[in-house]
């Protein structure tokens, strides 16, 4: 039986991978300015040059690595639309943004670190994508509010409570761990969070 051999597409999909992950760990571990491209491609169990067939040096794998953590964050609301109901994709924002913290709190450390760090990689995204992205979702919340669909409240703030709300439970898992006197949190924990943030936010909403 022969064996299907993979494209050149397939193997650097795959090479990709392998090294955003690893430096997903190095960075978490040791941050952006002690990260080590050498320590990554042992991570990654491929060769040193590999890394550098695919990315230019250290900062371009780390604003990649960014870049990968916020599209996967943003996919899901990037479709919000004034048809949308309030109540169910606000509801499913916040399973799925308690999800990424339940599977990656990795990433959410990384862009946390970046924040706190004065955002020296994503400025100019913050200031451009971003504010655009924001302003979209904005204007969708705020003509639900004129509609009388949600509580007059400011649509910022509303989504700064979900994003750091939610992304609480990976940037600072250690105190919600010590909190809760446990080693780590489990499914029926997760589900909690859930419930309890969903409820507490749509209410804040207006929202039974």
């Amino acid at each position: 039986m022969s064996v299907k051999k993979e494209s050149v597409g397939q193997v650097r999909q795959r090479n990709v991978a392998l090294i955003l992950t690893a430096a997903k760990t190095e960075f978490v571990t040791h941050g952006f300015k002690g990260a080590s491209i050498k320590r990554i491609a042992e991570r990654a169990n491929i060769p040193r040059a590999n890394i550098h067939y695919y990315f230019d040096d250290k900062t371009d794998l780390y604003q990649q690595l960014l870049t990968e953590i916020i599209v996967s964050w943003n996919t899901s609301f990037d479709t919000l639309s004034i048809d949308d109901d309030p109540k169910t994709i606000l509801t499913a924002y916040i399973h799925e943004k308690i999800m990424h913290a339940k599977h990656d709190p990795d990433g959410s450390k990384i862009f946390a670190s970046e924040v706190i760090h004065g955002a020296p990689i994503l400025k100019d995204y913050l200031h451009t994508e971003f504010k655009q992205w924001l302003d979209e979702k904005i204007t969708i919340i705020e003509t639900w509010i004129k509609q009388g669909q949600i509580d007059v409240i400011n649509p910022h703030h509303l989504l700064f409570l979900i994003w750091s709300s939610t992304q609480h439970y990976a940037d600072f898992n250690v105190q919600v761990l010590a909190g809760f006197g446990k080693e780590a949190m489990n499914d029926d924990d997760f589900d909690d969070v859930i419930q309890s943030l969903t409820s507490i936010i749509l209410k804040g909403c207006g929202l039974s």
